[in-house]
């Protein structure tokens, strides 16, 4: 502002000195005018340029000017400046909350007042079925009609959210979905949906897991306490007495079977996975459950009838590095269910082979009546069974393809079945390589010399 005082000074005293030498004092008068007029000429150039460079400004290049005009187009430049800052820092938050909605596993769908999308995710496209380009600033009812969401909008009563299927994948089943509206704003609405397919299916899972163990439970505890009531209020006879507690005795097996293979799933599911330090003894175990099958099978089909024909390979020339106690329990489960389930002169097969990746795999086969293939991928469910009376005169708990598959899933294998009707099935244990270890080789001790 001084500078621009001593400028305009300057002007005047130079242009009225001028004025004076060349003609007196009118000269001198009409020198300060000019003086004036060039001097608001200068300064009105110099505002115009400012003016000119602030409809569109560039904070980076303001107008080279001098004086008031520059002055105040360098503080202006210096607030744009700040400005451009605080909206690019604003930008890249934005963009960073953007970025982490959009990473959300949970679906997001922003409404406007009137009900029309205004932005959404990518979870939401995919579980509404949304498409940007087309989708944006259409109402949220016109495109997800599901019933029981829109009768959820329509009510405005958004305190607990709603179930609804949402839009199938390619060649999948449609998923199971929670929405919730949240309102915010001024009218505004916050959509948040969740997959709750898993969710749903381990409820059901549990439902149909408490329901199964109730049902196997109550059965022999009515047979239990039908004898019981029995043996309390009619006189017996010693024979009669005893073919009842035999059968009480069977009963009672079967709910101590039952509750041994929960204890044993439950075990498998609460504990860490097996390392590599516990050998498994493949030769021992093997002996063992030969002599298991071979005792089950005389006593389901006995000599003087058609006995099954069991036979078990060679044994098996390697160790596994696992846990001793489950492998025992998946390979006896196996070969039992084949004695079980196998009818009488019918032949079974058990025995381990090499795969050429270095896995090994225990196969056992059967003459069986065979499985439709519509229940081989549920045969390892908990209690899941093709025929439910037959497994019930053999004595199964529905439980032993469950602890098998678990036991092979724990040690990094897997648990493969496949049948034929009327043919035979073959169940198999799958080990991967790293499990398998040679037998150890025991060097005798060098004999001593005689003293």
């Amino acid at each position: 502002m001084i500078a621009r005082i001593l400028f305009l000074a300057a002007v005047l005293l130079l242009a009225g000195l001028t004025g004076w030498w060349l003609g007196g004092w009118p000269a001198a008068l009409g020198g300060v005018v000019l003086g004036s007029l060039l001097a608001l000429g200068v300064d009105s150039r110099r505002g115009l340029r400012f003016n000119h460079w602030l409809m569109a400004p560039d904070a980076a290049n303001p107008p080279a000017v001098r004086g008031l005009w520059g002055e105040a187009a360098y503080r202006v430049s210096k607030v744009l400046r700040a400005e451009q800052r605080k909206a690019q820092d604003s930008a890249q938050r934005m963009e960073a909350v953007l970025s982490a909605i959009q990473a959300s596993p949970n679906g997001v769908v922003l409404l406007d007042a009137d009900g029309r999308m205004e932005w959404f995710n990518h979870t939401a496209a995919q579980h509404f079925g949304f498409q940007s380009r087309r989708d944006l600033l259409q109402h949220v009812v016109n495109l997800v009609r599901e019933p029981a969401f829109v009768s959820y909008f329509n009510a405005g009563d958004f305190a607990q959210p709603v179930q609804m299927l949402g839009r199938p994948l390619a060649g999948s089943q449609p998923a199971r979905l929670s929405v919730q509206i949240h309102p915010y704003g001024e009218g505004r609405k916050l959509l948040l949906s969740n997959d709750v397919t898993a969710t749903a299916r381990a409820e059901a899972m549990r439902r149909d897991f408490v329901a199964n163990v109730s049902h196997e439970i109550r059965t022999p505890l009515t047979v239990l306490a039908g004898f019981v009531e029995t043996m309390q209020t009619l006189p017996l006879g010693e024979q009669e007495r005893e073919s009842y507690l035999q059968l009480m005795a069977a009963q009672a097996r079967r709910m101590q079977t039952l509750v041994d293979d929960l204890l044993t799933l439950s075990r498998l599911e609460g504990s860490p996975l097996p390392g590599d330090a516990e050998r498994v003894d493949l030769v021992a175990m093997m002996r063992q459950c030969e002599d298991e099958a071979r005792g089950l099978s005389g006593i389901l089909h006995p000599p003087e009838g058609q006995p099954q024909q069991i036979s078990f390979g060679p044994a098996p020339d390697f160790a596994l590095a696992g846990a001793a106690g489950e492998v025992r329990s998946a390979v006896s489960n196996l070969i039992i269910n084949a004695v079980r389930y196998t009818p009488a002169g019918g032949r079974i097969g058990v025995g381990w082979r090499h795969l050429p990746d270095g896995a090994v795999r225990l196969e056992v086969t059967d003459t069986g009546p065979g499985i439709a293939p519509e229940h081989l991928p549920r045969l390892a469910e908990r209690f899941y069974r093709v025929d439910r009376s037959r497994s019930r005169e053999s004595g199964g708990t529905g439980l032993g393809l469950a602890i098998a598959k678990h036991v092979a899933q724990r040690h990094g294998g897997e648990l493969q079945i496949t049948s034929q009707l009327g043919k035979g099935s073959c169940f198999a244990l799958l080990f991967p390589a790293y499990r398998v270890r040679p037998l150890a080789v025991v060097t005798p001790a060098p004999a001593t010399a005689p003293t």
